[in-house]
C-alpha cells in the first residue's frame, strides 16, 4: 500500500535564532463631535449632570474609528509592523475541496474518502493558520491572537494537551477551532488500519469529552498517510484531512512551491512551541508570520469557514 509521505526535513527541527521585530508607529485619528444645547446652534456644549435627553449610541463611523485605534493600540504592543488586515466575510458557497493532485489515494472517489489538500480554492487574498500539536501553553499568546482578533485551527495530540486541556477550553471559548492531531503523535502508514483507527477515534472520543465535539477535520501527523489512514479517518467522522503549503518558525519560512511565495487559499503550518525548543516564543513566531502576510496584502481567514 503506498504512503504519501512528507520531506522528513519537515518533522523536527529545533533550530532558531532570536527574532528581532522592528515596530513601526501606528496612529489612526478619533473623530469628536458635541450636541449644541436649546438656543445655541453655533457653540456646542455639555449638558449639566443629570439633564437632557439619553445618551445616543455611538454612530458607525465613530465606531470603526474607535475600532482602528485599538487595532493600533494592539499592533504597537505586539510589536507589529503594520496592522493585521481583516479578512473578507466567509463565503456565502462554500467551495468545492478535492485532493491535490498527487495526493490522492487508491479508490480516493468513489469510496469517498476526505481529501487531502494543501490550499483553499479562492480568490479572496487569504491565508490559513493552522498550530500542531499542543506542546506549548503560552498564555501571552492566547492574549496576542484575541487582542489581534486573528482566527486559527489547532490541531491536537492528547499526549501533549491531556496535562491541561483548559488551556484549549479558553483557545476554544476566543472563537478558535480545535481539531484532530491522534492520540499520540505516530507515523500513521507504519501502523495497521485497526492501530490507526485507533488512534483517529481514540482521539475524536477525547475531544467530543473535553470540548464537546467531534472534530471533522483531521491532520496525519507529518502529514503522512495511506489509503488506510483516509479509511480509518472517514470511519471516525473526519470529512478533511488538510495538510500545508508552508511552514513557519520563529526565525525562517519553509514552503513546499519552488518559487517559495504565498498563494491565495494557502494553509500555514505552525507548531506550539516555545524557548526550551524554540529560540523564540510563539508571540516571536506570530510576529514573524503576520509581520509578512500584512507586507504582502494577505488577511488571515478562518479555515472552518471554507469546509
Amino acid at each position: 500500500m503506498r504512503a504519501v509521505v512528507q520531506n522528513d526535513k519537515i518533522r523536527a527541527r529545533l533550530r532558531s535564532t532570536a527574532l528581532r521585530c522592528g515596530v513601526a508607529a501606528l496612529t489612526t485619528a478619533a473623530v469628536l463631535t458635541g450636541c449644541a444645547g436649546p438656543g445655541d446652534s453655533a457653540a456646542p456644549h455639555k449638558a449639566p449632570a443629570g439633564q437632557g435627553g439619553p445618551a445616543k449610541a455611538p454612530d458607525a463611523a465613530a465606531a470603526r474609528a474607535a475600532e482602528q485605534q485599538r487595532m493600533a493600540a494592539a499592533a504597537r504592543k505586539w510589536g507589529l509592523n503594520e496592522v493585521p488586515l481583516a479578512p473578507p466575510a466567509p463565503p456565502a458557497t462554500k467551495p468545492e475541496i478535492t485532493a491535490r493532485a498527487g495526493f490522492e489515494v487508491g479508490h480516493q472517489d468513489d469510496w469517498d474518502l476526505p481529501p487531502v489538500f494543501t490550499t483553499i480554492p479562492t480568490q479572496q487574498k487569504i491565508v490559513f493558520l493552522t498550530i500542531d500539536d499542543g506542546a506549548e501553553k503560552d498564555p501571552r499568546f492566547l492574549e496576542m491572537m484575541r487582542e489581534l482578533k486573528l482566527p486559527y485551527t489547532a490541531f491536537l495530540s492528547n499526549y501533549l494537551v491531556k496535562d491541561d486541556y483548559g488551556y484549549f477550553r479558553k483557545m476554544q471559548s476566543y472563537g478558535n477551532s480545535l481539531e484532530n492531531h491522534t492520540l499520540t503523535h505516530p507515523y500513521l502508514p507504519g501502523l495497521s488500519y485497526e492501530q490507526q483507527r485507533h488512534e483517529i477515534c481514540g482521539m475524536q472520543d477525547i475531544m467530543e469529552k473535553q470540548f464537546g465535539k467531534r472534530p471533522t477535520v483531521l491532520r496525519p501527523p507529518y502529514g503522512d498517510y495511506n489509503q488506510d489512514t483516509l479509511r480509518a479517518a472517514k470511519s471516525c467522522g473526519i470529512k478533511y484531512a488538510p495538510i500545508w503549503n508552508e511552514e513557519v518558525y520563529v526565525d525562517h519560512w519553509e514552503y513546499r512551491e519552488d518559487d517559495q511565495r504565498l498563494r491565495r487559499g494557502d494553509i500555514v503550518l505552525t507548531h506550539f512551541r516555545g524557548p526550551d525548543e524554540w529560540n523564540g516564543t510563539m508571540v516571536d513566531d506570530m510576529r514573524r508570520f503576520l509581520n509578512k502576510i500584512t507586507a504582502e496584502g494577505y488577511a488571515v481567514a478562518r479555515l472552518e469557514d471554507y469546509l
